[in-house]
């Protein structure tokens, strides 16, 4: 195979076969072919796109590329969420024992920060100890003793893609439709699910801003679950502005446990929430919304939750106790600064994309592959799109490292926040619901 003549291919608009596909990503994982030719093909597929098989066939060469989770001999149902990412989203952390402790396994595999969003792998890894690399045998016998294992993609599961999403993460190409499908099912098909519930953010702080190609990317999604035996459910939700208050690692799992203790911000709430009823009406566990939301807050409301979460931080290396005071195990920023309205009005805008990227700055995300991650910066955003301000309120808490951060950070949200005089239009926080039998508007909740 002449790696160069796919890329000359799909440059002009040609197609790959199924047995290229396979050949191309075996050797790849295999480190046969270099990086810089696989970046010259992602970004050619990034501006010539790739038809259905192409999806298919690239989704199936990067499962085959590497093992699978065996869990076909529980008795429970195996079901899994998967966000397409987003700024201050780590619905990932409360959700994950909440449906653990509704009687459903949850083998979630998660990613680390790409692009302009936060990972949840960062998030955990902010609780010393927490140890996310755990291998397939472990976290199939973990799932198996307490019902949920919190990992990120192993050497031993699709190897090709954990090499690709490095990769589009450093050369402007996460943005593909076809290759987000692909990395997303090939490793949730991996995951031996009976079940998957996918959270496709639209607006302007998703990789996707567009509803329509949101939609699009759902029912790609949706269809190479069903090809593999695995329902697939996906909500559509809203990215025009952060989710919740934190954005940071570590102040975000102190939000994701105040979630599990029954507080935490209502958005952040309401999108948990409904993508978990989500997974356990999958699950079968439950044949109504309304009894999957009445079981989910019983969760909460029973502990049963916390002490699910406080069970898995423990299992992979965390801190005893750690939920009880988790401020004391966390790292805090040495700098705090209170960035306020430059004047009165109402808020306009809170563009998420400039926030996600200002916490990148600040040390809390990656513009290399290799770079570490300052767990303690990142912002606590108080500003709200239709809020009324008057000049010299709060807007933002900056948490940075220095005085140069919190410099960096003012201009950034003096460009993210817009303050004016007109009422700001609120966006749905879930518009839609996605299946194999079409498409459902919702329009739950409004975004504040």
């Amino acid at each position: 195979m002449m790696v160069v003549e796919l890329i000359e291919r799909k440059r002009d608009g040609g197609r790959i076969t199924p047995a290229e596909w396979r050949e191309l990503m075996a050797r790849y994982a295999a480190g046969e072919v270099p990086d810089y030719q696989l970046s010259a093909l992602t970004m050619a597929v990034f501006f010539r796109g790739m038809d259905d098989e192409e999806t298919v066939a690239l989704t199936a060469a990067m499962l085959e590329s590497g093992k699978r989770l065996d869990l076909d001999h529980l008795a429970v149902p195996r079901v899994d969420k998967h966000s397409t990412g987003g700024v201050g989203d780590k619905v990932s952390i409360p959700l994950a024992p909440m449906i653990a402790a509704c009687g459903v396994a949850v083998p979630m595999m998660s990613g680390r920060g790409l692009g302009h969003t936060g990972g949840t792998l960062d998030k955990l890894e902010s609780i010393p100890g927490f140890n996310t690399r755990l291998t397939l045998d472990a976290a199939a016998k973990q799932v198996e003793r307490i019902g949920c294992a919190l990992i990120g993609q192993t050497a031993e599961i699709a190897p090709a893609d954990r090499r690709l999403y490095a990769l589009r993460d450093a050369t402007a190409t996460v943005e593909a439709i076809p290759l987000i499908a692909a990395s997303i099912m090939s490793k949730k098909l991996a995951e031996g699910l009976t079940g998957l519930v996918l959270d496709v953010k639209s607006g302007a702080g998703a990789f996707i801003p567009s509803l329509d190609r949101a939609i699009t990317l759902a029912r790609t999604m949706i269809a190479l679950g069903q090809r593999y035996g695995c329902e697939t459910v996906t909500l559509i939700t809203d990215m025009d502005q952060p989710l919740g208050v934190a954005c940071g690692n570590a102040i975000e799992v102190l939000e994701s446990i105040e979630v599990l203790k029954g507080g935490g911000p209502a958005d952040l709430r309401e999108v948990t929430f409904a993508l978990g009823a989500e997974m356990l009406l999958v699950a079968k566990v439950e044949s109504t919304r309304a009894a999957a939301r009445a079981r989910l807050e019983r969760s909460i409301t029973s502990g049963a939750a916390l002490a699910k979460f406080q069970e898995i931080v423990v299992a992979q290396g965390g801190p005893a106790g750690f939920v009880d005071a988790p401020e004391r195990h966390l790292a805090a920023a040495p700098v705090r600064a209170v960035f306020e309205a430059p004047h009165g009005g109402v808020v306009q805008r809170v563009e998420p994309r400039i926030i996600g990227r200002a916490i990148t700055a600040l040390g809390g995300g990656r513009t290399k592959v290799e770079d570490t991650i300052d767990a303690s910066v990142g912002f606590l955003v108080h500003a709200r799109p239709g809020a009324p301000v008057r000049a010299g309120d709060p807007l933002v808490t900056i948490l940075a490292r220095d005085e140069a951060g919190v410099a960096q950070a003012r201009e950034a949200l003096t460009r993210a926040i817009s303050i004016g005089d007109a009422p700001a239009a609120r966006r749905p926080l879930v518009s839609h619901r996605v299946t194999a039998g079409g498409l459902e508007e919702l329009a739950v909740g409004g975004a504040s």
